[in-house]
């Protein structure tokens, strides 16, 4: 057996024959593989949608929740057992839009997360609605005439308030995406790593659009200058850059003041505590 073949699931995929979304999948089996990650030790969560599928296709422990609820729902699973490695796999209609309230909150807290944003820049599932990522003028279903509002930037937002690790893959190139995955789960606190994936069902223009346009992060990008980082995300090149855009300044993640007491246990492996240390803390919220 292969070390891919370990995440081998025997669901019956839902997606179109030929997305992207299966180099989303091939390169985050590769890059479990590349990690000696076991099945046991993972565990992805989603929410609604195709990229949501996802779980269901690689072996693995999984929780697919309501739409736009992963982000929450894997901080739980990350807090309660901080010894498997939590990976959100979501679009970027479930994260940036119904949820994106949720991955606002999470670049505050840092829980030790891999946020996987497929993004199409449509609602692929419900037949290529605009989502939060359409460009301004693009003709949608729900917008004859042409979308007017302008595009979030989640990427920049994350650099912004300091996330982990911000990186761009393409879902053409699973060998690339496969090294960004690696260097995202292996960096302690929140790592956003957005993939270009053209959905070719509904979205306007197809691969070979996307692949003009792809734009390798240049050479000499330092990805700690957090300046140079907003720049280039923001410039015009900057939505189809791809590669590692930004790694922030270490600091504590999510729990961690919890954890230096009882160390990276799961909850459930730990005693309740004493009745006078509970005591203890009613006393002092009552006080407070």
């Amino acid at each position: 057996m292969s070390r891919t073949d370990r995440f081998h699931s025997d669901a019956e995929v839902q997606w179109c024959p030929g997305c992207p979304n299966f180099g989303i999948l091939t390169a985050l089996k590769k890059a479990l593989s590349e990690l000696n990650q076991s099945p046991r030790d993972l565990c992805l969560v989603s929410g609604i949608g195709q990229a949501a599928k996802l779980p269901h296709y690689l072996a693995c422990n999984f929780f697919n929740g309501l739409h736009g609820r992963a982000i929450p729902t894997a901080l739980g699973i990350q807090a309660a057992n901080p010894q498997l490695t939590t990976i959100v796999t979501t679009g970027e209609g479930d994260c940036y839009g119904e949820g994106g309230n949720h991955l606002l909150h999470a670049l505050r807290r840092n829980p030790d997360l891999t946020v996987l944003v497929h993004n199409n820049e449509i609602y692929a599932l419900t037949k290529g609605q605009a989502s939060p990522t359409t460009p301004v003028g693009e003709v949608r279903g729900l917008h004859p005439q042409g979308l007017d509002l302008t595009p979030l930037n989640f990427p920049a937002i994350a650099v912004l308030h300091d996330a982990a690790l911000v990186a761009r893959g393409f879902a053409a190139d699973p060998e690339q995406l496969k090294t960004l995955l690696v260097e995202a789960i292996t960096t302690p606190g929140l790592a956003l790593v957005e993939v270009i994936q053209p959905c070719i069902s509904w979205n306007p223009h197809p691969i070979a659009w996307y692949r003009e346009r792809i734009r390798p992060v240049p050479a000499d990008h330092d990805p700690a200058d957090k300046v140079a980082a907003l720049r280039l995300l923001d410039s015009p090149e900057g939505r189809y850059t791809v590669g590692l855009l930004y790694r922030g300044r270490p600091r504590p993640t999510y729990g961690d003041r919890f954890r230096s007491a009882h160390g990276r246990h799961p909850l459930a492996e730990l005693a309740p505590p004493p009745t006078a240390v509970v005591d203890q803390l009613l006393d002092a919220f009552k006080r407070s």
